[in-house]
């Protein structure tokens, strides 16, 4: 298997246009984008991942094969996103309310002690003679 010959200079460069797009991405993490704020992430991400892909591991010289593997394998990450996708938008899901006021507005719902498991009293007889701690509690349920 013969290999090819990339000169150094050109890694230099690939790392330094990765060094490069890490500091946009730092830097767009600052401004305020809204929605979009996400979206240039990922897409510099995309980028940062396409050079990596391509000549660190030499997918620019490789076979058809190779390129047919990594194509079927963004195919099927496509197909699982969408299928996730599909799935996260046909919920139907409940709303968020819109604040504080919302949960305050109704009192709690009183709490029932059937079955309930009470704070066992501390048997200082058995404490003080030595006993183990934990023996020293009494566990029950209210009936």
């Amino acid at each position: 298997m013969q290999g090819h010959v990339v000169p150094k200079r050109f890694y230099f460069f690939i790392f330094g246009t990765l060094l490069a797009l890490t500091a946009l991405t730092t830097a767009m993490a600052y401004v305020d984008l809204g929605e979009w704020n996400t979206i240039v992430a990922l897409v510099i991400a995309c980028c940062k991942a396409t050079l990596v892909v391509l000549f660190f591991m030499h997918l620019r010289w490789s076979t058809g094969l190779m390129r047919t593997v990594l194509l079927s394998a963004l195919l099927w990450l496509a197909i699982l996103i969408g299928l996730t996708t599909t799935d996260f938008f046909s919920r139907n899901w409940t709303p968020v309310p819109e604040g504080w006021e919302s949960s305050l507005q109704r009192p709690p719902a009183p709490r029932s002690t059937v079955g309930a498991v009470r704070e066992p009293p501390l048997r200082p007889d058995r404490v003080a003679r030595g006993g183990d701690v934990e023996r020293a509690y009494e566990y029950h349920t209210v009936e």
